[in-house]
C-alpha cells in the first residue's frame, strides 16, 4: 500500500477486513503487478475444504474491489512480503539425456520453476527408462518434448521455435553420446536439432562412468564443445551409481541453479568493473579457548556481493567467519582477525573500481593475547583493550581517483546524525546505515531496513530481503559513478 509495484517481484499479502456487523473476511493470495494488469490466484494448498477455498475466492475479490475503490479503513489490515523472482519472462531449455542421474534435473526444473521461468524439458528417448515425461509436465506446466515427428503438434516447426525463443540452454545430465552428438554438429533427435538451432548460452553438465569421462575422445569432445561456444559445466567427485569413485557425477541442481542465475538474473551492467566486498565479523583472541566477536553473521556482505556478480562484476569477497556459504564465482578471502581483514583489503585495494565495506570489524583488541589459557581465579579480571585499525579511514585516504568507496553504519541512535558524520571523516562516497533496534533491521535477519547516505541525497529504503537491499545498493552506487 502506497508504494509502486515492482514487476519483478512476486507479492505474498495476507488480507484481513473486519466488516461493520463485525464479520472477518481474510484471504492469503500471491499476486503479480505488470505494467496493464494486476495478477493474482489464491493459495489454494491452504485451503484444503471446498468452503474454505470459497472463502478464499471472495476474500480476493473483496480485496480488489476496495483496492479499486480506495475503500481501505482502519479496520483493514494488508501485509505484503516481497518474493524476488528473477527469471519472469526467460525461456529456458532443459535438456535430460539417458543417465542416472536424470532425477536430478526434476529439482533443478522445480528451482527454475519458482523464478518464474518458462521451462521447456526435452528428453532423449533414453531418458524416459529413469524418469517420466509427466513429471516434467506437472512441475513445468509445459509439454515435454520427446519425439521430432510427433504428430499433436503446432503449425510452427517446434525445434526451431523453440531454439529461437530460447533465453538459455542446459543439458544435464548429458551423456557421452549426447555430448559426442553436438560436438560433431549430429541431429537425430529433438534434443540435438532444437540445441544447435538454438543461438542463446548453452550449457553441458557431462554425468556418466568416471572412465567414461577420463577417455580421451570424450575429453576432446568436451574440448570441441567449448570451442563451439558451450559451457562446460565440470561434474562432481565422488561415489558413482555404478559403484566406482571419481568425476562423472552430476552436480547438484542447486549449483546448476546457480550457473542459470549468473547468466540471467540481473542486467550485465558491472561487466569489466573489480569490486572488493568485507563481510561478517572479525575475532580477536585473548586465549587458545577465548575471543571477542560480534553477532554479524555475514549475510548483507554475502548478498552485495552475489549481486554484484550475478551483474556480470569480477567480485573479491574479503570474510570473516560465519556460517553461511559463499556466493559462488567469486574470489573468496578468509580472514579472522581485524590485522588479518586490514591486511587482505590492502592487497587488493588498489586494483579495485568498487569498495563496499559491509563487515562488521571489531574496534578494539586484547593488547596481550597469551598461547595458554587463561585460569578461572577468584576476584574479579580485567582486560586490557588497544585500538584496531581503521580500514575504512585507511582507504578514505589512499583512494584512487574514480574508485568508489561505500561503507556501513550500525547504530543504536543519532543515526542521521552519526552516519552523515562518518561520510565526511572516513572521506567515504556513500554510507549505508542502519539502526539496530528499528524491527526488521541488523545482525542475523534475513531483511534490512537502510538509508542511503552520501554528500548530496540521503534515501531511506523501505523493509527489504537482504538480497533487494543488496540490489538497491548497487543500483545506487552505479548511479552516483555515472
Amino acid at each position: 500500500p502506497g508504494q509502486p509495484a515492482d514487476t519483478s517481484t512476486l507479492y505474498h499479502i495476507t488480507f484481513q477486513h473486519t466488516t461493520n456487523n463485525s464479520t472477518r473476511i481474510c484471504a492469503v493470495f500471491y499476486c503479480l503487478f505488470t505494467k496493464y494488469m494486476f495478477l493474482s490466484s489464491p493459495v489454494m494448498c491452504a485451503y484444503q475444504r471446498p468452503q474454505q477455498r470459497t472463502e478464499a475466492k471472495k476474500g480476493l475479490q473483496f480485496f480488489l474491489q476496495m483496492l479499486c475503490c480506495s475503500k481501505m479503513t482502519q479496520k483493514t489490515r494488508v501485509q505484503t512480503e516481497r518474493i524476488c523472482i528473477m527469471l519472469t519472462g526467460k525461456t529456458i531449455i532443459l535438456g535430460v539425456t539417458g543417465g542416472i542421474a536424470a532425477y536430478k534435473a526434476a529439482n533443478l526444473a522445480s528451482l527454475l520453476k519458482k523464478q518464474h521461468a518458462d521451462v521447456h524439458v526435452i528428453m532423449t528417448k533414453n531418458a524416459m527408462e529413469f524418469i517420466t515425461p509427466l513429471t516434467f509436465e506437472t512441475l513445468t506446466v509445459n509439454k515435454c518434448l520427446t519425439d521430432t515427428f510427433d504428430r499433436n503438434f503446432k503449425f510452427e516447426v517446434e525445434h526451431v521455435e523453440l531454439a529461437k525463443k530460447a533465453d538459455l540452454a542446459i543439458i544435464a545430465p548429458a551423456t557421452a553420446n549426447v555430448c559426442a552428438k553436438l560436438a560433431h554438429g549430429l541431429a537425430d533427435d529433438m534434443l540435438t536439432t532444437t540445441i544447435l538451432a538454438a543461438k542463446c548460452p548453452k550449457y553441458v553438465s557431462p554425468a556418466m562412468n568416471t572412465n567414461m569421462f577420463e577417455n580421451p575422445i570424450v575429453q576432446d569432445n568436451i574440448k570441441k564443445l567449448e570451442h563451439y561456444g558451450f559451457h562446460i559445466i565440470d561434474p562432481a567427485s565422488g561415489y558413482l551409481a555404478c559403484g566406482d569413485t571419481g568425476a562423472g557425477k552430476m552436480p547438484e541442481p542447486e549449483t546448476l541453479f546457480s550457473y542459470i542465475m549468473k547468466d540471467l538474473a540481473c542486467e550485465k551492467d558491472m561487466v569489466g568493473k573489480k569490486v572488493m566486498v568485507t563481510a561478517g565479523p572479525t575475532q580477536e583472541k585473548i586465549d587458545p579457548v577465548r575471543y571477542i566477536t560480534n553477532h554479524s553473521t555475514g549475510k548483507m556482505g554475502y548478498a552485495i556481493a552475489e549481486n554484484c556478480m550475478r551483474r556480470g562484476a569480477e567480485v573479491t569477497l574479503i570474510t570473516g567467519p560465519v556460517a553461511i556459504t559463499p556466493p559462488p564465482f567469486v574470489k573468496v578471502v578468509p580472514v579472522v582477525s581485524a590485522a588479518d581483514m586490514a591486511a587482505a583489503v590492502k592487497e587488493t585495494a588498489e586494483q579495485q573500481d568498487i569498495i563496499i565495506k559491509a563487515a562488521a570489524v571489531a574496534d578494539y583488541r586484547p593488547d596481550h593475547p597469551v598461547d595458554e589459557k587463561v585460569k578461572k581465579k577468584d576476584g574479579d579480571a580485567t582486560l586490557t583493550m588497544e585500538r584496531t585499525e581503521d580500514i575504512l579511514s585507511y582507504l578514505g585516504a589512499h583512494k584512487k581517483p574514480g574508485q568508489f568507496l561505500c561503507g556501513f553504519s550500525m547504530e543504536t541512535e543519532h543515526m542521521l546524525e552519526n552516519s552523515h558524520a562518518k561520510l565526511a571523516k572516513k572521506n567515504a562516497d556513500m554510507i549505508v546505515a542502519n539502526n539496530l533496534k528499528v524491527a526488521g533491521a541488523g545482525f542475523g535477519t534475513d531483511t534490512n531496513v537502510v538509508t542511503l547516505i552520501t554528500a548530496d541525497d540521503c534515501r531511506e529504503l523501505e523493509i527489504m530481503s537482504k538480497a533487494d537491499v543488496a540490489s538497491a545498493i548497487v543500483s545506487e552506487i552505479l548511479k552516483k559513478m555515472c
